[in-house]
């Protein structure tokens, strides 16, 4: 059985023009080695948004997607069994935004997440946009109360990639992924931060780059978080061929 494949961890947001296609997702799609690729999107971490869907729906379309399909796992109705056939018959599952604490709950309580698993050792390419980009990475921060530093507490993630990150916080200095690194306390550990539109691509191998932008870096080193070298991307991309915000 083939290992792991390359994994993308994307910024995410809504496309200002939906009929255009996005350069980071059709390298995503490209990895599959299909010509038009299926999709299972997962919407956990939005609680099954289905505006989000459809965005996502359309732009994968437009970037050479094949068959688009809803995994859905939450509310009353929804058909576990279904899903976990869906998700295991896709060439490419992607994790969309929302909340991550809200996203693993979903995925432990439905109990897919070693089904999740399964599919990554096959093969099959994982991606996602803001939360679900940090869903796919080794562990994220909650606040019991968000008045209270002392409150903070980290969570497992799904662990697919061997890193931590966080998304589009460029503006407020990446201060949720400086918390996760000084509550983790891994001497010399780096947590990605990845500004809006860009991302990183992480080969099975292991090896790191960065697409669309630069990305930054921080890691935790004689009991604080400071700034290291930027990562330059692989290929850049402008914002006359990729404008999305959150």
């Amino acid at each position: 059985m083939p290992g792991p494949r390359t994994t993308y961890l994307l910024s995410g947001g809504v496309l200002h023009d939906r009929k255009a296609h996005d350069p980071l997702l059709r390298e995503m799609l490209r990895e599959t080695g299909k010509t038009h690729p299926s999709v299972a999107y997962i919407g956990a971490a939005s609680n099954d948004d289905p505006t989000a869907f459809q965005v996502l729906k359309r732009l994968f379309e437009s970037s050479g997607a094949g068959r688009v399909e809803f995994a859905r796992l939450c509310g009353p109705d929804v058909d576990v069994g279904h899903t976990c056939r869906m998700l295991a018959s896709a060439d490419a599952i992607f994790l969309g935004e929302g909340d991550v604490d809200h996203g693993m709950r979903v995925l432990c309580e439905c109990g897919v997440v070693s089904l999740l698993h399964q599919r990554f050792e096959q093969g099959t390419v994982f991606a996602g946009f803001s939360a679900g980009s940090i869903m796919l990475s080794q562990q994220w921060v909650r606040w019991h109360d968000p008045t209270d530093d002392a409150s903070a507490e980290i969570f497992s993630c799904l662990g697919f990639v061997p890193l931590v990150c966080d998304m589009h916080d460029e503006s407020d200095g990446w201060e949720e992924l400086k918390t996760l690194l000084r509550l983790r306390q891994v001497p010399e550990e780096i947590g990605y931060g990845i500004p809006t539109s860009m991302g990183l691509r992480i080969h099975a191998g292991g090896r790191i780059e960065a697409i669309g932008g630069v990305v930054h870096r921080h890691t935790f080193r004689d009991g604080g978080v400071v700034n290291i070298g930027d990562i330059w991307p692989a290929f850049f991309v402008f914002p006359s061929e990729y404008e999305y915000q959150i």
